[in-house]
Order: C-alpha cells, then structure tokens, then sequence
C-alpha cells in the first residue's frame, strides 16, 4: 500500500534571492510537497490524532518560509525537506520551490528535492 498527503501549490510570501531587489522585498513563492508515510500506520479510526494532520504540513511548511532570508531556492529547499522527513509517520519526502515572477518569459522558475 502506498499512502501519501499532497500539498499542491501553496503560495506564501518569501524573502528569498541573491538580488539586492530581491533582499528588499519579499517575492510571491510556490510550494509542493508530497510526504510518502509509513503503510502501517494508516488510522483505524476515523481520528485526526491517528494521522498526521495536514495542518502541521502546511504550518511547518509556512513557519520556515516566512523565518528568515534565504539566497538560494536550494537553501529553502532543503530546509523544508529535512523539517517534512522528521515529522511523524513520513517515510520519505519531495518538495519543490518555484518563483513565478522571476522571469517575465517563464511560468516559473523551480528546485526540486527528492527521496521518493
């Protein structure tokens, strides 16, 4: 069996880059996560406190983009990765990070971690 939350989208604001714009103000950022958990552990009961609750995603997720300054996607990237992976029940995790208004020509531009 194959369990899995996915957060898709999630758009918060970031102070993120390398650019002296970019320091100045924060820059609208996408988030992804797919969080694989352990088959074992699906609930028997239909209790939020069986299961890991998709708000604590979200806030972890939200808690550590809004932190403090980050220079590269890379760096927030692998910052949410390792909070996501030592959450209860996670068994392996991917998280992407995009700029959607970094380039006028692009949807966005985007980094991705991986262990799934």
């Amino acid at each position: 069996m194959d369990r899995r939350f996915v957060l898709h989208g999630l758009e918060c604001q970031a102070s993120i880059g390398i650019y002296d714009a970019e320091r100045a103000n924060t820059q609208r950022i996408k988030i992804d996560a797919e969080l694989r958990l352990y088959p074992a552990t699906e609930p028997v009961d239909d209790k939020v406190d069986s299961t890991l609750n998709y708000d604590l995603i979200r806030e972890t997720i939200l808690n550590i983009v809004s932190a403090r300054h980050y220079d590269l996607q890379e760096t927030l990237a692998r910052t949410l990765f390792d909070a996501l992976r030592a959450l209860d029940d996670v068994q392996s995790v991917r998280i992407r990070t995009a700029k959607p208004d970094a380039y006028d020509d692009c949807e966005s531009i985007a980094y991705q971690l991986s262990n799934l």
